[in-house]
């Protein structure tokens, strides 16, 4: 499952901005669609095949490479860098981009921060920062590649590793979340006894997946939810809201969401401030069919953090599954101004989501606004924060 909120009629993952040339080939589907797509089957079936298998693909794969932008240049391992970064010279631009981050300007927060890996490859705290902005910025395969990056320089980074198996959640790579939870646990003092007399589980992920034991692929999921069980048991005296945020997580995978619900709602008890998991149990909410308590928890998340662009994207897509298609369309084109709020002007296109402006359509598709729906095919923001009477 997803810690998007998911589309009543077709529950998928969406691609990367990485894509948004893909969206192309739909959009005579969007036109033929507008006057019925709220009854379309077909149409919608079409849409959830496209979206699971764009957010299955890796990001910029080499048969894509012709396509990346004159904006950005390959870099350690498949993160690709803006160019014309501004912030590229800046001293002190991991604090700087820190500070962007948890003042929600995503953006400038990216561009700083990659202006810091590119300084010092081999930080690793500034690659995590990296991954879990970007992840909040609605661009999750980015997000992936820079957590990997920081595992590989700093294995045990439990916070990495939690924010990755979200990531990889969010991108249907089930096995992949589920080894990641793993690692979590093994790396933590507090759990990693847990696992002492389970060789199948102590293994490295590929003798595991060269073994005929029952943990190879989603049967690994099983496995992990019992053992992130035995953990709170081990912990009953007291409340680890990381604990909790991992078994969500799992209940997730499993489609358990009345019991990812509650673990989630129990991290919250520790944490009532924490956005990040007010937008997760938002997108649990969603996934379980609890549009209107969803809304609740996205703009929770939303008045804790306003330029939380993930948040504000979850909104509109839940907006959409109540029938509320204005609201939709102006939360995403209210996040889709937040990511292009850049210095860099040059390649603000770039920086704003294929993801977002591919809702953008939906929704604009179900008011049967022709016009309006033109001017989200050519990107027309400006147009369309005035047609909503949104600052610009």
């Amino acid at each position: 499952m997803d810690f998007r909120a998911p589309y009543h009629k077709s529950c998928s993952t969406i691609s990367s901005d990485a894509h948004l040339s893909r969206h192309q080939s739909l959009e005579e589907e969007f036109e033929r669609a507008k006057a019925a797509v709220e009854s379309d089957t077909e149409f919608w079936d079409k849409m959830q095949a496209e979206w699971e298998e764009l957010a299955r693909r890796n990001w910029l794969t080499e048969n894509e490479q012709s396509q990346i932008p004159s904006s950005v240049s390959p870099h350690e391992k498949g993160y690709y860098f803006h160019t014309d970064n501004p912030y590229k010279d800046l001293p002190n631009a991991f604090e700087e981009g820190l500070k962007k981050s948890r003042e929600g300007d995503l953006p400038n927060a990216v561009l700083m921060l990659e202006a810091a890996v590119l300084q010092d490859p081999h930080d690793s705290e500034a690659w995590q920062v990296l991954g879990t902005t970007q992840a909040e910025n609605e661009n999750e395969q980015a997000a992936i590649v820079s957590l990997q990056r920081c595992l590989e320089l700093h294995p045990n980074n439990l916070p990495a590793l939690m924010a990755l198996a979200v990531s990889l959640t969010n991108t249907g790579m089930r096995h992949d979340a589920c080894e990641a939870l793993l690692r979590w646990l093994r790396h933590n003092p507090k759990y990693k006894q847990l696992l002492k007399g389970k060789p199948h589980l102590v293994a490295s992920p590929n003798k595991r997946k060269m073994s005929h034991v029952s943990t190879i692929g989603s049967a690994l999921l099983p496995d992990v939810k019992e053992l992130f069980l035995e953990a709170v048991q081990h912990n009953s005296d007291s409340i680890d809201p990381d604990l909790q945020t991992g078994l969500g997580v799992l209940y997730n995978l499993s489609g358990e969401f009345s019991k990812a619900v509650d673990a989630f709602n129990t991290a919250l008890s520790v944490r009532p401030e924490d956005y990040l998991l007010w937008n997760r149990l938002g997108a649990t909410l969603a996934n379980g069919d609890r549009s209107e308590e969803a809304v609740e928890a996205y703009t929770r998340a939303l008045e804790l953090q306003p330029g939380f662009i993930r948040s504000r994207y979850n909104l509109g897509i839940t907006c959409i599954n109540l029938g509320a298609h204005r609201e939709a369309a102006s939360n995403f084109l209210t996040a889709l101004s937040l990511q292009r709020k850049s210095q860099s002007r040059q390649q603000s296109h770039q920086v704003m989501s294929g993801n977002i402006w591919a809702a953008l359509r939906i929704a604009l598709s179900m008011m049967d606004q022709p016009e309006l729906f033109q001017a989200a095919n050519i990107g027309d923001l400006d147009l369309l924060m005035k047609a909503f009477n949104l600052d610009i």
